[in-house]
């Protein structure tokens, strides 16, 4: 029935833009089946049309039948099909659904900030497409793991700052009870809880998140392997008890016991990949024209003020490169190694949503070379800084930037530092021993009893 097609499609020329090519119209409305939120049902556009425009539906129809009589006169024209036309029509009711974005909810202590939390939250991201992140408050951490080292404010301010958060619930409750679960459901509208498959144990060794499996919203991500925050203060432990001779300022015996702190509490389990890097990393380069902003450092036990650093950082530019020093030149430098690894260190910055790409193991000195390569724009550091030498005249390491006018002395927003978060920990040390004693034996149970959980 190709005339009877024809005159249709006059008929309803005087609703439709001028006729293209049949081709054409196909590809369109199979692009518009595929409309990112916008879902055409196109089983049921027709029985739309009979219903909101019946006079004009009606008349089409009674037109293509009394047409189709004579079609044998004139088949050899060939002309679009109508059914290819009714969807772009505009005369027909198009039924369009928004696609219900997946909200998800994991929380925790966050108390010094690593890489393995970063991980935990990138794999909770990956489960729905908003990430809300619940802040344990001081009072709930006291209550069931110890003192936190970190105030909620430094700890909002890392959680915030990773690049998987789209939203942050301070001061959450430590377990998901019935009241919270609700608050989450209704107000915050989440589909699911998350955590990892390492458990999590109220006082009474009750699970923290039985209510949420209970009610069919739990799903769970693989833990992290090789950090804990436990494991960072056995390092920090460690490390001043092999630089002070086994005594702290105070006099106090630091040495471990084998009840107080695992044997191998200062060494690092982290078995860095290749994809792990990838899966933190941007992938993407500057443009052509971006100003490309750098700034170096250890960037050891990531806090704080690294973070606040790096946004400022970031506001002098388009792309922010960072430069992360290797364990040699820390030492070298600070006269101790740093108590996260390179790779350690590498992921924690990447995880930061200021930062668009590293340098793995960065030289020192800033070379012309080094500004070339990376046609950097702008060579910036903080005013607060754990290297004491950078400007005494006896090596600076912006001293190729500085002749070139594009090195910026930025005003570091906090006074932290890796050694003053050290001394917080050194200053309580017998509560964190207590602590850690506690927490290495969960996690020596766990180690027992670990099964393979697949995931990333």
């Amino acid at each position: 029935m190709l005339i009877s097609d024809f005159l249709c499609a006059i008929v309803v020329s005087g609703f439709v833009s001028p006729l293209t090519e049949k081709v054409e119209l196909r590809e369109n409305i199979k692009q518009r089946k595929k409309c990112g939120n916008m879902e055409y049902e196109t089983n049921n556009w027709i029985w739309d049309g009979m219903y909101n425009h019946p006079h004009v539906f009606g008349g089409l129809m009674l037109t293509a039948a009394l047409l189709g009589l004579s079609t044998s006169y004139f088949g050899g024209i060939t002309v679009p099909q109508l059914p290819y036309l009714w969807p772009d029509s505009g005369i027909f009711h198009k039924k369009k659904c928004e696609k219900k974005r997946i909200r998800v909810y994991m929380d925790g202590c966050f108390d010094l900030m690593h890489y393995g939390h970063a991980n935990a939250l990138r794999q909770a991201k990956a489960l729905g497409d908003e990430l809300v992140v619940g802040v344990v408050s001081d009072e709930e951490i006291i209550a069931n793991k110890g003192p936190p080292v970190l105030s909620m404010e430094e700890r909002l301010a890392l959680v915030s700052g990773l690049k998987w958060v789209d939203e942050v619930i301070p001061k959450a409750p430590y377990e998901i009870t019935e009241q919270f679960m609700s608050r989450l459901f209704n107000e915050h509208k989440i589909d699911y809880i998350i955590h990892g498959d390492d458990p999590c144990l109220l006082p009474d060794g009750t699970d923290a998140y039985a209510l949420a499996k209970k009610a069919g919203r739990y799903k769970q991500i693989k833990r992290t392997e090789g950090v804990s925050s436990t494991d960072i203060v056995g390092r920090i432990l460690s490390s001043l008890r092999d630089t002070n001779g086994g005594e702290d300022q105070n006099n106090t015996s630091l040495h471990k016991t084998p009840e107080s702190q695992p044997k191998s509490a200062h060494l690092s389990q982290f078995l860095p990949t290749s994809r792990r890097i990838v899966q933190f990393s941007n992938g993407k380069g500057p443009g052509p024209n971006a100003r490309v902003v750098y700034i170096d450092g250890a960037f050891d036990l990531f806090h704080a003020g690294h973070v606040e650093i790096l946004k400022n950082a970031r506001q002098l530019g388009d792309f922010l490169l960072v430069g992360i020093h290797n364990d040699e030149t820390v030492s070298e430098h600070r006269g101790h190694h740093p108590i996260m690894h390179l790779h350690e260190r590498s992921l924690s910055v990447l995880g930061c949503r200021y930062v668009d790409e590293v340098i793995i193991g960065a030289p020192w000195e800033v070379t012309m070379d080094m500004v070339t390569t990376f046609n950097i724009s702008l060579v910036v550091h903080g005013t607060v800084s754990e290297y004491n030498s950078l400007f005494t005249g006896e090596s600076d390491p912006y001293s190729v930037p500085k002749s070139m006018g594009i090195f910026k002395l930025l005003e570091s927003p906090k006074n932290i530092t890796t050694t003053s978060v050290s001394q917080r920990i050194i200053a309580n040390h017998d509560a964190y021993m207590k602590r850690n004693a506690k927490k290495a034996e969960s996690e020596k149970k766990y180690y027992a009893q670990k099964t393979y959980v697949s995931g990333d």
